[in-house]
């Protein structure tokens, strides 16, 4: 075979590679493995160490181990307080048994699969005889890991994805010699001089390591070095974009004087929370510096953002200035009309509400109003934002519902000759990483903390006709002493009237107005017209339906203090972080709330998501729990524009490298450092890599 030439070696074809040839290359082109550079980047998904097996007999307690062996039984119980009880038994060969346990993990059963090949790492101890490993790491064996003649004995095999036709030893064969013969060609952006302060390897001896470690230690060094440049690169460029913003993004300077604060203060009936407090400080700061706010205010569900919202508005209204407040849709941005509407009935600030429904007319003598300024605090949907919207003098924006909309849009509210203070908030909590990526460019708030008086909502999972029938009893005793219900279905409309399959609003309306003859019962979803779909919200929450079959259109913003009670029908079928939205809409009041998830599902995951919402009403951390289930791809609902281009790190597993890039990355920038000669290579790579994504000035 003659190798042919190149002017950068990484770019030889595959098929160059000593022991790939034309017949694997076409094979590892279905993996878009066309060159040198590519077989280098595909990196190891994990690796096994197989250096110190221990056999059962070998095993002392309190210290972890390995033990490798095949699972031959598996069951699952339930002890009497609820929990279930998972247990595998694995054959370590010459008649030794070990067993794994773990509890309230109900899909370890359906993941362990009888007659598979794994290892179990843990700390085991004795238990009737045997050891035990509680809650062990699992790794599942490929057929060959470790058997094929080559790799006899082998201590650390690191394992690949892999297509048909490859077997997993004959693409640690290829990535071996790749890495032998072509590793020392990659170049290296990162200076050697902060390499060395941050204990950093080289690339190419990083990426060697990966492919052909020699020890865990060095696996694992390589495999952080390669990570953290993922990260670092693109909390790099997020720490440019805030830069830009900062220099560029000159804003009015609006000080919320003592005067001002106390005038906001008197409009509302009760005392801030601890947490709105905290965010308006964060906001008043914003609000003076003369640099454009460019701020996310993330709250819990019922930690009353709406508040905070308000009073950054009238900051601006107070300073000669208009502000705006853009929601999702028609329903919330009514919502918050209504809302703000009642704050300021003893107010002179003029407010307009701006939404696609209006009439011709109206919609003149708001834009009127608008433009010369006699609008002052303007409420709408995407409508604000529309071409023929133009403000007198905008200052503050509020985004409600970020993850509702696209970047762009965000980006679009702040475009123009003048720039307005932007506070973009969510009810919907976002976990830290994505908080640190998608919005890594925002200053960020927290409120979660909840108003005095407001009680947790009692969460049960409902499995099985008798408990279900005992959840509906129990919410026709509370109808009748005169509390609402929301009943919540995955779909509009059901495809059958049976039992089976998910079932939709208008069945389930027909059948619970059947069911209830003593009670009003109305029908809510996001295909009604909108005049319609608002006179039931507006019925029911004037008092005169007593249960309201829905669609998720009542998610966000819909708040009737006397609904107490939901039954959320297929829980299976929504997102966490969307059920404990839903969950939100109860117990506004001073009553009790109670939300029944039903659900017969026999997923793997179902269970174990259903579970966490019945055990925490924290938001934060079922978001994390979502996150870590699902993944980054909808935890918010809603794929947006510009998904984390991160082809190496995992938000749910690379946390902690997540922090050190960032908090390094944006010192560097911060420093003036990263404008230095010595880092122009790796600034040329970050503004290639993600400067047309970020619309980051060439210049940094």
């Amino acid at each position: 075979m003659t190798l042919t030439t190149h002017d950068n070696p990484l770019d030889t074809p595959v098929q160059f590679v000593r022991g790939v040839g034309p017949q694997r290359a076409e094979l590892l082109a279905k993996l878009d493995i066309r060159t040198v550079r590519d077989l280098l980047w595909r990196l190891p998904r994990d690796i096994l160490d197989l250096t110190d097996l221990k056999q059962p007999d070998d095993l002392v307690e309190k210290v972890e181990q390995t033990v490798r062996g095949e699972v031959v039984d598996v069951d699952a119980r339930q002890t009497s307080g609820g929990k279930t009880i998972t247990a595998a038994l694995l054959d370590c060969g010459k008649g030794e048994y070990v067993r794994g346990v773990w509890f309230s993990q109900p899909w370890m059963r359906k993941r362990l699969l009888t007659g598979t090949s794994v290892l179990f790492t843990g700390k085991p101890k004795r238990h009737q005889g045997r050891w035990e490993f509680n809650h062990p790491r699992v790794q599942w064996l490929e057929q060959d890991d470790g058997d094929s003649p080559a790799e006899k004995g082998a201590g650390l095999l690191p394992r690949y994805g892999l297509t048909e036709g490859i077997r997993m030893h004959e693409m640690r064969r290829m990535t071996r010699h790749a890495a032998e013969d072509f590793a020392e060609n990659i170049p290296d952006a990162i200076p050697a001089s902060y390499r060395e302060a941050h204990q950093l390897p080289k690339l190419s001896e990083a990426i060697k390591q990966l492919h052909v470690p020699r020890t865990m230690e060095a696996y694992e060094s390589a495999r952080h070095r390669v990570l953290f440049d993922d990260l670092f690169e693109f909390q790099l460029a997020l720490a440019l974009r805030r830069r830009a913003w900062k220099h560029d993004d000159e804003a009015s300077v609006m000080i919320a004087t003592a005067k001002i604060d106390a005038r906001i203060r008197r409009l509302f009936p009760f005392r801030f929370t601890e947490g709105q407090d905290a965010a308006i400080r964060d906001i008043v700061r914003d609000l003076q510096s003369g640099e454009a706010m460019h701020r996310l205010l993330q709250a819990d569900v019922g930690a009353g953002k709406t508040v905070v919202a308000v009073y950054a508005m009238l900051v601006a209204v107070a300073c000669g200035y208009q502000a705006v407040l853009m929601a999702p849709t028609e329903l919330l941005a009514l919502q918050h009309f209504d809302t703000i509407d009642t704050i300021l009935k003893r107010s002179r600030v003029k407010r307009s509400l701006l939404t696609g429904s209006l009439s011709p007319a109206q919609r003149r003598n708001t834009l009127e109003a608008i433009r010369t300024g006699d609008a002052e605090l303007v409420i709408g949907t995407q409508a604000v934002i529309q071409k023929d919207v133009e403000f007198a003098k905008l200052g503050v924006a509020v985004i409600d519902e970020q993850h509702k909309f696209g970047v762009m849009q965000r980006a679009h509210i702040s475009s123009g000759d003048h720039n307005p203070h932007v506070l973009v908030m969510t009810a919907t909590p976002i976990p830290r990483s994505l908080c640190l990526t998608q919005f890594g460019d925002l200053d960020l708030s927290l409120m979660t903390d909840q108003p005095p008086g407001r009680q947790r909502v009692v969460t049960c999972r409902i499995t099985g006709d008798a408990p279900r029938q005992k959840a509906w009893d129990f919410v026709k005793k509370q109808l009748a002493e005169g509390r609402q219900a929301y009943i919540v279905c995955p779909l509009v409309k059901g495809e059958t009237a049976s039992d089976d399959g998910p079932r939709g609003a208008d069945v389930i309306h027909e059948r619970v107005a059947k069911a209830l003859p003593d009670f009003e019962v109305g029908l809510v979803h996001g295909q009604m017209d909108r005049k319609e779909r608002a006179v039931v919200m507006d019925r029911f929450r004037d008092g005169e339906l007593h249960v309201l079959v829905s669609t998720t259109v009542i998610e966000v913003g819909v708040d009737v203090p006397n609904a107490t009670l939901m039954i959320v029908l297929d829980a299976e079928r929504f997102g966490l972080s969307q059920l404990h939205q839903l969950r939100g809409r109860i117990a506004r009041g001073s009553y009790q709330g109670y939300c029944f998830l039903f659900s017969e599902s026999s997923a793997p995951d179902a269970a174990q998501r259903l579970h966490a919402l019945e055990s925490t009403a924290d938001g934060f951390r079922i978001a994390e729990v979502d996150f870590e289930i699902r993944g980054p791809g909808d935890v918010l609902g809603t794929r947006q524009h510009g998904d984390m281009p991160l082809p190496v790190a995992s938000l749910t597993r690379d946390i902690n490298i997540l922090d050190e890039a960032r908090r390094e990355a944006f010192s560097l920038v911060d420093s003036g450092d990263f404008d230095t000669p010595e880092f122009a290579a790796l600034k040329r790579q970050v503004l290639e890599r993600f400067g047309r994504l970020m619309d980051l000035p060439q210049s940094g």
